[in-house]
C-alpha cells in the first residue's frame, strides 16, 4: 500500500504444528502478560480485584460509562485503594479505553467539541489512576477525505492536551476493521497520525492491534503464512516496538469482512490454531494481550483467560 500524504497543519480441523519455539521453562506469570478488560462498575478497586481473581496480571477498564459524554472524577480514597490492589497483585499494564462516543475526527462542530473534552477528561482520568495506556478509535472522516480526516483527528489531540503532562501514560492508537468511513484499518493511516501528531503535541503516541479488526480488515493472523506477512508489515510501518499492546478477541466475522463483532477465543474464525500461533509468534510474544471477549455464558470471562494461557504455553 502507498504512503498516506497528510497536510502540515495550522495551529480449523486439526492442530496445526507450532512454527515457533518455545520459551525458555519459566513460570507463565514471569514472562507473560496476560489480561481482560473488566467492570469499575462497583468500584476502581472492585475491577483490580476481578483481574486478580479471574487469573490475569494485566487489565483495562473504562474510566467513565463508555457512552455517556458526562463523566466524574474518581473519588480519591478509591484510587489509593486501586492504586493499592494494582500493587499487592501486580497487575501491569494498566490499559483505560477511551469512550466510544469520541470522534476526533469528525466535521460534526458539535461532536467535535464534546469529543474534545470529553478526551481531555479521558487524560486526566487516566493521570489520575496511574494508567499506563489510553486506547483510542482514531475515528471517522464522513463527509471529508482521509487525509483531512486524520488531520482534524491530530488537531483534535493536540487541543484536548495542552497544557497537559502525565510521564508514564501513552495513547495508544487501536486499529480498526476498515468500515464505512473509519480511519485505521491500515498501517499506514495510523502511522501518518503518529507523525503528523508529533509536529502538533508532545501527547506520547503508539499503537494497540486488535486480533478481530486485524483479521476482518483483510490480514490473515489465523495462518503462519499470513502472520508473518502481517508482522513484517507491522514491522515496516509501524515498528514492532511501537506496538505496545494487543486487543486479544476471535472474530464472528470471516476474513475481510469489516465486521468488528468480538467473539471467544477459539470459537470465531480465528481459532485456537490461529492464537495459538499469535502467542508463540517471537515478536508477539512478549507483548501484553487484553481480552475484550463477549461473557455470553457465566465463566465465560475465566474461561477466555485460562485459554490464552494454555496456548501460550502450547
Amino acid at each position: 500500500m502507498d504512503a498516506l500524504s497528510v497536510p502540515r497543519l495550522k495551529p480449523r480441523a486439526g492442530v496445526r504444528k507450532n512454527p515457533y519455539p518455545k520459551s525458555p521453562s519459566r513460570p507463565l506469570e514471569q514472562i507473560a502478560r496476560i489480561g481482560i478488560h473488566t467492570s469499575r462498575s462497583k468500584s476502581l478497586e472492585n475491577s483490580a480485584e476481578i483481574a486478580h481473581a479471574l487469573g490475569a496480571n494485566a487489565f483495562q477498564i473504562f474510566s467513565s460509562s463508555p457512552r455517556m459524554w458526562r463523566a466524574s472524577p474518581p473519588d480519591p480514597a478509591d484510587v489509593q485503594r486501586f492504586l493499592a490492589a494494582r500493587q499487592k497483585y501486580g497487575l501491569a499494564p494498566l490499559a483505560i479505553h477511551v469512550n466510544y462516543l469520541i470522534n476526533l475526527a469528525t466535521l460534526d462542530p458539535v461532536i467535535r467539541e464534546k469529543s474534545i473534552v470529553a478526551f481531555r477528561g479521558e487524560l486526566d482520568r487516566a493521570q489520575m489512576v496511574r494508567a499506563d495506556y489510553l486506547v483510542l478509535h482514531p475515528g471517522n472522516y464522513k463527509g471529508q477525505s482521509l487525509e483531512e480526516g486524520i488531520a482534524a483527528l491530530v488537531l483534535g489531540l493536540a487541543e484536548a492536551a495542552l497544557g497537559f503532562s502525565a510521564p508514564g501514560l501513552t495513547v495508544l492508537l487501536e486499529n480498526t476493521v476498515g468500515c464505512g468511513s473509519q480511519i485505521g484499518s491500515r498501517f499506514e493511516e495510523l502511522r501518518a497520525i503518529r507523525d503528523l501528531a508529533a509536529r502538533e503535541t508532545a501527547l506520547p503516541l503508539a499503537y494497540c492491534l486488535d486480533t478481530c479488526h486485524l483479521f476482518a480488515a483483510g490480514f490473515d493472523i489465523a495462518r503462519p503464512k499470513g502472520l508473518d506477512a502481517t508482522v513484517s508489515s507491522i514491522e515496516s510501518t509501524l515498528g514492532l516496538d511501537g506496538v505496545r499492546m494487543i486487543h486479544a478477541n476471535d472474530s464472528k466475522g470471516p476474513l475481510g469482512s469489516r465486521l468488528d463483532r468480538h467473539a471467544n477465543i477459539g470459537e470465531g474464525h480465528i481459532g485456537e490454531d490461529g492464537f495459538r500461533g499469535i502467542l508463540a509468534h517471537p515478536a508477539l510474544r512478549h507483548k501484553p494481550f487484553i481480552l475484550e471477549t463477549p461473557v455470553d455464558e457465566e465463566g465465560d470471562d475465566r474461561r477466555n483467560v485460562d485459554a490464552l494461557k494454555r496456548l501460550w504455553r502450547a
